[in-house]
């Protein structure tokens, strides 16, 4: 395998792979590309098998099952960067994978859409060999924002979802309360400014939260549970003739937390209940 450190390969080429491999063309790399269907590879050089990669090779496949067989045809010696989405025990499994086959491997996540790949907004996150990210980061960078994670190849994937856990929740939040004030007349437009306010204000209290769930001490003097248990069931409530399984399941969460005595507790102490239903002991 020549070593040109211009050189990369992207194997898989749908929104996400040919987006990237567009970047690296645009930033003067000499990109070569495979996919399963070669119809999508027009406009590129096209490899006839994963096992003609040259320099750094960029995986983005669909899924890391559809991905193993393809990660099987490369050779002893590729400098890896895993971008294919999944769990932290699959990018774990893969680098194990790497390891016994002489692959040296970075695992990555791209917290992006395809349209900002190439630009400052596009986040990425990586984790696994350090060297080979110090290496390879200006080829890295020429995607977008990139920040290193340390060795362990779970924590990007651990983040990603974790990452886009917030940005659901929020969003089926902000279209259940939608649906709740127009049935009251209320415009998304009108509605909308107020919501996204509000939002900047929430989002001000994470560190807080964030120091208690650290520090386990969740005393407070400010928002208790069993408060937001009753404004929960408020909510609910006025929710009737609405699909409202986001609220109810948020209120379940709170009220297992005040049957468990948490009652007087921050909201924070709610992770605890959380913990305890994925089989972590409570403190």
């Amino acid at each position: 395998m020549q070593k040109n450190p211009k050189q990369v390969s992207v194997l898989g080429l749908g929104r996400m792979g040919s987006a990237l491999a567009a970047a690296f063309t645009r930033a003067g790399y000499d990109v070569t590309v495979w996919n399963r269907t070669p119809g999508k590879a027009a406009g590129f050089a096209v490899l006839a098998d994963p096992a003609e990669a040259r320099g750094v090779v960029v995986t983005c496949l669909s899924t890391c099952d559809i991905q193993r067989p393809v990660l099987e045809r490369l050779p002893a010696g590729t400098t890896l960067v895993n971008l294919t989405s999944g769990t932290p025990a699959e990018a774990r499994a893969t680098a194990e994978w790497a390891s016994q086959h002489g692959i040296t491997y970075v695992d990555g996540v791209i917290m992006a859409v395809p349209q900002a790949i190439g630009t400052p907004s596009a986040r990425l996150l990586f984790a696994g060999a350090e060297t080979a990210f110090a290496e390879h980061r200006e080829l890295l960078e020429v995607l977008g924002t990139t920040t290193f994670l340390g060795a362990d190849v779970g924590l990007p994937a651990a983040y990603d979802l974790a990452l886009l856990g917030i940005m659901w929740t929020t969003m089926a939040g902000y279209l259940h309360a939608l649906a709740l004030v127009g049935g009251e007349g209320v415009a998304p437009e009108r509605f909308t400014p107020v919501a996204t306010g509000w939002l900047d204000a929430v989002g001000a209290n994470l560190p807080r939260l964030g120091e208690a769930v650290a520090s386990g001490d969740y005393r407070t003097e400010v928002s208790s549970v069993d408060i937001n248990a009753r404004g929960l069931a408020h909510l609910v409530e006025a929710s009737r003739g609405l699909d409202a399984r986001v609220p109810t399941a948020v209120r379940e969460l709170f009220e297992q937390a005040v049957a468990n005595g948490q009652g007087k507790h921050g909201v924070a102490s709610v992770v605890e209940v959380i913990r305890q239903s994925q089989g972590v002991p409570q403190r």
